[in-house]
């Protein structure tokens, strides 16, 4: 089938892939334009992009879709097929028209739970002990499209963002290289999405990532593990900032964010709300990601100190 993909990080690498793989003629690939990343701002391309042209695939990194910006594009191209993994923008009714087989999505969570731009994290953050991948049939909305095809998988106990958006793809690559195949019989008929139980998974910024230790100590391990590896859960330590990229409940109480032991052999135990916390691993401003046992080592925690946000 003639497939033009669209799509950026490192969630849609294993989509376009097997795409590859399966002898799909992939005439083009859409991603987002290089960006500067890293303290020296190097100006990096997408892992998107860095595949495709491994595999000599035309790259197109449009600053806009709206207007037509990319109609003739479109017309040059001539998609049977638009496959949409992640690809960070919204598309316009003209691109969605245009292919025989319209555009279909592979999007991190099960449908209608969590649409949006971070679904895989919310999930976590929330609590959810199952999640999964949908591949729908793109329509105006956001993520509201008519339901191809699901696979759900349990969200482990331990589990952070970063390993189940890593599970994730690879269920993605599967589900859509057999969408696409069933495609290629016929047209697939849709499930309509219910609104009932929509909920919004909005983009992560730094603002989310400020632990509140009255929470309950289930509720702020679910935010560190959806916080890792980006932005971060942190808390702020004699007026200095200090990420948390894990911690384990524990038992334990006090005032919220009082520090109940802190020291190299047994590590640091914080009260929450409810329950505690013994942090894992910690990172200071302008220091190195380290277990927090090796941190206390040359740092020391007055029993009693109480962390903010």
């Amino acid at each position: 089938m003639r497939i033009l993909f669209m799509g950026t990080p490192d969630f849609a690498v294993p989509s376009l892939a097997r795409l590859i793989a399966d002898g799909h003629e992939v005439c083009g690939v859409f991603t987002q334009p290089d960006k500067p990343q890293g303290r020296k701002q190097v100006l990096t391309p997408p892992p998107v992009k860095v595949l495709a042209l491994e595999h000599q695939l035309p790259v197109y990194q449009p600053e806009t879709l709206k207007n037509g910006a990319v109609s003739g594009l479109l017309e040059e191209l001539a998609p049977e097929l638009i496959v949409v993994v992640a690809y960070g923008k919204i598309l316009p009714g003209y691109v969605l028209e245009y292919p025989r087989l319209g555009c279909i999505n592979a999007h991190g969570s099960l449908l209608p739970r969590w649409r949006g731009a971070a679904p895989i994290q919310w999930a976590v953050i929330a609590g959810d002990t199952v999640t999964g991948v949908t591949i729908m049939q793109m329509d105006a909305g956001l993520d509201t499209g008519d339901m191809l095809a699901k696979c759900e998988t349990e969200i482990g106990a331990r589990e952070t963002a970063g390993e189940l958006f890593d599970r994730l793809a690879v269920q993605a690559a599967a589900l859509l290289s057999d969408t696409v195949r069933r495609l290629e019989d016929g047209p697939l008929a849709g499930e309509p999405q219910a609104d009932e139980g929509s909920c919004y998974a909005h983009m992560l910024d730094k603002n989310v990532a400020v632990i509140d230790w009255a929470k309950s100590a289930h509720e702020i391990d679910c935010l560190i593990r959806g916080l890792n590896p980006w932005p971060v859960a942190l808390t702020v330590l004699d007026g200095a900032r200090l990420k948390v990229y894990s911690a384990e409940p524990a038992e334990g109480s006090g005032a919220p964010g009082e520090v109940l032991w802190a020291d190299p052999k047994r590590g640091m135990l914080v009260a929450c709300g409810t329950g505690a916390l013994a942090l894992g691993e910690v990172q200071a401003v302008g220091g190195k990601r380290m277990r927090v046992n090796d941190w206390l080592r040359g740092h020391t925690v007055p029993v009693g100190t109480v962390l903010g946000g």
